[in-house]
């Protein structure tokens, strides 16, 4: 091992009164609201620009973009039949504001089949957040557009994890939605179920604003003065929703990113290219900084995405390659070096900020974090919360994150055949889902 990384991996291991990556967590979980295109999220950017200089980036700056703003206000589920009585909700970002009043169907997992079987025209369709074991997690924007596409005038979103906690999160990528959504908490949604079998009947209430707004990346460089061709760019998006801290999703993955770009810096003379550093908006309202971010950047100076959203959360390490065998090649590899577990897994998915260079052919890695369940567990919920983290992950995955993007630097990685990327969405059973859900390319 080249001693500029093995002196910079040894001093990550000490006690560091400096903690980039727990102090720059701590700063941003407590920032009442990090939603895309708020005064939060400005405040939270500048916060992780001061990160990445004090880390050792060069040229770092914001670049601005338009976006959509979801506001929300209040929201109501009233129950008209068989019983009178009301439970908490929330709105899922992009519902509209309005009211609809209609029968409950419940149509499960919310999955193809499922909505197929169901009588859902003209009902509002209650859903779970997971998904069975036996097929590939199905997201909420596609179950939403199913229940949509099979009639339903309303959508109602169950948390599978138990405590009272109403699920979030966005309906459409960064535009309103076409029918009202909430989210319900799993005690809740045992009700509604049960109602619904009895021939229930449900008004839905909501009060939100979708306005034009701005936000921001935030850019930077490691290792060249910009002339390299074939930089590895490193990201994690530093948004979150607004009805908790967003420690988990993704105050982990963009504390990774900062301390991870201080270990580079103290890598630079072992790297065989230039580092691009950036922490993106509005991921979990449509991914519109990372699509931002790569209509602006040229493909050809980008040998490698690492998109960081999940790591730093649970003890072991997974990557994503999306249909890559050369980052799959380069996890197998820094795991066998590292003697550390690094699951790789090969197969894609459209729902975080690889996606806009991988359909356009650019390789990547999605690096996350096993916690050994089904589904987001916390995420997306009041209880992401920083008491959630443990910092150790934090200061492991960071390494691990150096070391495979100093190893991806020392390769030459294949483009992606965007044909074979296509192939292998459909392969996944994604193209009905992503076609609900306004998301399938036009040119696939």
């Amino acid at each position: 091992m080249d001693d500029h990384i093995a002196a910079a991996l040894g001093r990550a291991w000490l006690a560091d009164p400096d903690d980039v990556a727990w102090n720059l967590l701590s700063d941003l979980t407590a920032i009442e609201n990090r939603m895309g295109g708020s005064d939060g999220e400005r405040r939270a950017a500048e916060r992780v620009a001061t990160a990445f200089r004090d880390a050792g980036a060069d040229d770092v700056h914001l670049q601005s973009f338009e976006t959509k703003r979801w506001t929300r206000g209040s929201a109501t589920l009233d129950l008209l039949e068989p019983d009178e009585r009301s439970f908490e909700t929330i709105a899922l970002p992009y519902c509209p504001p309005g009211e609809v009043e209609a029968p409950l169907v419940d149509v499960g997992y919310g999955t193809p089949a499922e909505v197929d079987d169901c009588d859902v025209d003209g009902k509002i369709a209650v859903a779970s957040t997971t998904t069975p074991d036996s097929g590939r997690f199905v997201h909420r924007m596609e179950k939403f557009g199913h229940a949509l596409e099979a009639g339903a005038v309303g959508f109602v979103f169950v948390n599978h994890i138990p405590g009272q906690l109403p699920p979030t999160g966005a309906l459409r990528f960064d535009e309103e939605a076409d029918a009202i959504a909430v989210g319900v908490s799993k005690e809740t949604g045992a009700w509604l179920t049960e109602y619904a079998d009895r021939g229930g009947r449900i008004r839905l209430s909501v009060d939100a604003r979708t306005d034009p707004a701005e936000s921001q990346n935030v850019l930077g460089r490691v290792g060249s003065d910009g002339d390299t061709v074939g930089d590895v760019l490193l990201l994690a998006h530093y948004d979150a929703h607004d009805v908790g801290e967003g420690a988990l999703d993704n105050g982990c993955g963009v504390a990774v990113v900062a301390a991870a770009t201080r270990l580079l810096a103290a890598m630079e003379p072992a790297l065989d290219c230039g580092v691009r550093v950036a922490a993106v908006g509005c991921e979990e309202t449509g991914l519109v900084g990372s699509d931002h971010l790569a209509g602006v950047v040229d493909h050809d100076e980008v040998s490698a995405v690492v998109n960081v959203d999940g790591a730093g959360r649970f003890r072991d390490l997974v990557a994503m390659t999306h249909t890559s065998e050369a980052t799959g090649d380069v996890a197998r590899a820094v795991a066998d070096h590292t003697d550390q577990p690094i699951r790789v897994v090969s197969e894609p998915h459209p729902f975080s900020d690889q996606w806009p260079f991988v359909r356009e052919g650019v390789p990547a890695l999605q690096l996350h974090s096993d916690s050994g369940e089904r589904g987001r567990g916390w995420g997306h919920t009041s209880a992401d919360t920083r008491d959630k983290v443990d910092r150790r992950n934090l200061r492991e995955h960071a390494m691990l994150t150096a070391l495979l993007v100093q190893e991806l630097a020392t390769r030459e990685i294949p483009r992606l055949d965007r044909s074979h990327v296509a192939e292998a969405f459909r392969e996944a059973d994604f193209e009905r889902g992503m076609r609900a859900a306004g998301l399938w390319p036009t040119d696939w």
